[in-house]
């Protein structure tokens, strides 16, 4: 005996669909039904576990047959949001994300994309506020951003590429998402809303990913429902918004439309994710003007007590693993001119890595790409943190299409001094990233990259570490300047130009003594560092022609070897010739 499903209410929402058709049908389907939702207020309505890492725990209800009137279709589970989302595994790495959609409209005349902390006025939770002037979604682009890995960006001036990042990046940092859109496409002027939540999918017990929208027609002096199929259907998803969402009323929805201007998107991520502490993931009360993660910046503090430690919480190369503002303050190679990115109403100020190295230099790479491509010359800058030897950063920090993957990858094996103090900044736009844009997909053309990389630091390391005070200058790889320029110091090292063949920027300086100096002026000093290096040099040399005699030697003495084998085998044929001459005579008499 089989058993149907029984019809629920009418509830119309639009089906998530996986789409990667890139001509979609232009009415969008809102035909999906599913049952009535009975839930308490938006404070009450959260999930069980709110852990982002733990949410995903839950038994999967036993699949229900299809009622008549339904077609048979691959589902997406509501658990499959929350597995996609993993590939995010860093918080900052989602919000960054959200950052590239702002960054991808300034081809269609976006100034600015900002991040903030709002407080719902239901419940009076915090919750993650993303707005962008760009040229917004239309009800077709909404619904195509709403799709599993659905993109039309795949191109050389935009980030974005696998149709992914909106729904990944949002379920990461919260349970549910609401998106406002506004739009003008020709004529017609139009603003969209959607909700992507999961809690209503949770709550609901539905098996299959499901987003209610609506959508109005701005272009007259008034607001227009766009209905697609019924007024009932549209009325449906209005009821399943704003049961599910912060706001309880239309006008509610329609109020926050009006900080977005004639076109835009506006995201508001809510029902944010906890720790294992029970506490948000986020933090918003340690700095005003920034959001860091909290497990981060606990962590940090515990360290504070050495010095050496102290300077490195200071730099960016620590600071971007809790701090979002050190983190966007590198996330893109160059420099926006009539763009903004802003966090907490403040303008993140770019900073880039290579103006505080020292003894830079460009270094070119060919990678070996498919013989029908195109041939790629990238560059790569390396040099000296300005705080080497003192502080222990170093590592590449590579990008694509101008946004930050890997920052300070450490090539070197670790453990080894070679290397320490040297940072590196290239654009690898002939290797693909990897989903969550944290890494490269380990293709061969990545392992070939990180095996030049680690040639480019030791060679690097072998004709500069010295400037540094890592280990001997070798003066055989360097012109000593006759005429020294010592620099002004009180006490410590001191330090002398040289002029050096592959210098960038103003004239280099080294440590050629850290020993006792009393009673010494800076030119008796430098005078005798002189004398040393020349002296130094002079043994070099005579070592080299020593080595150069022991090899002559040696070869004259392998070749005196051979002579004397052919003499004694020249010896030793003669005597048994005689010795057989004789033989034979005796045999006759």
């Amino acid at each position: 005996m089989s058993t149907q499903k029984p019809k629920p209410d009418p509830a119309a929402v639009v089906e998530l669909d996986s789409s990667d058709d890139e001509n979609p049908a232009a009415t969008p389907n809102t035909t999906q039904k599913v049952p009535p939702q009975h839930s308490p207020a938006v404070g009450q309505q959260t999930l069980a576990c709110r852990s982002f890492w733990k949410a995903g725990d839950y038994v999967v209800p036993k699949q229900q047959f299809l009622a008549q009137d339904q077609l048979e279709h691959a589902r997406v589970h509501p658990k499959f949001l929350h597995s996609n989302a993993t590939s995010h595994k860093w918080a900052f790495g989602a919000i960054a994300e959200l950052l590239d959609n702002g960054v991808d409209e300034i081809q269609n005349g976006a100034t600015f994309v900002s991040v903030d902390k709002v407080e719902l006025k239901k419940d009076n939770s915090p919750a993650l506020l993303f707005r962008d002037d760009g040229a917004g979604m239309n009800p077709e682009g909404l619904r195509k951003c709403m799709s599993l890995g659905y993109s039309t960006k795949k191109s050389n001036t935009t980030i974005g590429q696998y149709g992914n990042g909106f729904k990944t990046s949002t379920m990461r940092l919260g349970a549910d998402a609401i998106v406002f859109s506004r739009a003008t496409r020709g004529s017609k002027a139009t603003q969209s809303i959607g909700l992507l939540s999961y809690t209503f999918l949770r709550r609901t017990g539905q098996d299959d990913v499901i987003v209610p929208m609506i959508d109005f027609d701005i272009s007259g002096n008034w607001v227009e429902p766009i209905i697609y199929s019924s007024l009932d259907d549209w009325s449906s998803n209005l009821k399943t918004i704003l049961k599910w969402s912060p706001f309880g009323s239309k006008e509610d929805l329609l109020q926050q439309f009006e900080d977005i201007g004639a076109h835009g998107t506006k995201i508001i991520i809510y029902n944010l994710w906890l720790n294992d502490e029970g506490i948000y993931e986020l933090s918003f009360d340690d700095d005003d003007e920034d959001i860091r993660l909290r497990d981060e910046t606990n962590h940090g503090s515990l360290t504070k007590s050495k010095k050496k430690t102290a300077g490195l919480l200071n730099h960016v190369s620590y600071r971007l693993r809790y701090s979002l503002r050190a983190y966007a303050s590198i996330l893109y190679l160059r420099k926006f001119t009539n763009f903004q990115v802003i966090i907490r109403g403040k303008p993140v100020q770019q900073y880039n890595i290579q103006d505080d190295l020292i003894h830079a230099k460009v270094i070119t790479y060919r990678p070996q790409l498919a013989t029908m491509s195109k041939e790629v010359l990238v560059e790569t800058t390396i040099g000296f943190a300005k705080e080497a030897p003192d502080l222990p950063v170093s590592g590449f920090n590579v990008y694509h299409k101008n946004r930050l993957i890997r920052p300070f990858w450490k090539v070197t094996a670790d453990g080894s001094s070679k290397g320490n103090g040297v940072i590196g900044i290239l654009e690898a736009n002939f290797i693909e990233p990897a989903h969550d844009k944290q890494d490269f997909e380990r293709s061969s053309l990545f392992i070939r990259l990180e095996t030049r990389l680690k040639q480019m630091v030791m060679e690097y390391w072998k004709g500069h570490c010295h400037f540094v005070g890592y280990q001997p200058l070798i003066p055989s790889e360097l012109k000593l300047h006759r005429e020294q320029r010592p620099a002004k110091s009180s006490g410590g090292p001191t330090r002398i130009d040289v002029d050096m063949s592959d210098a960038q920027h103003s004239p280099e300086e080294v440590v050629i003594s850290d020993g006792n100096t009393d009673g010494m002026s800076v030119e008796e000093i430098c005078e005798e560092n002189i004398q040393l290096f020349l002296r130094y040099e002079e043994h070099v040399k005579k070592e080299d022609q020593l080595k150069q005699t022991i090899n002559n030697l040696e070869k004259e003495l392998e070749f005196a070897k051979r002579k004397k084998d052919q003499l004694a085998a020249y010896l030793e044929m003669q005597r048994k010739q005689k010795a057989a001459d004789h033989g034979s005579a005796d045999t006759k008499a």
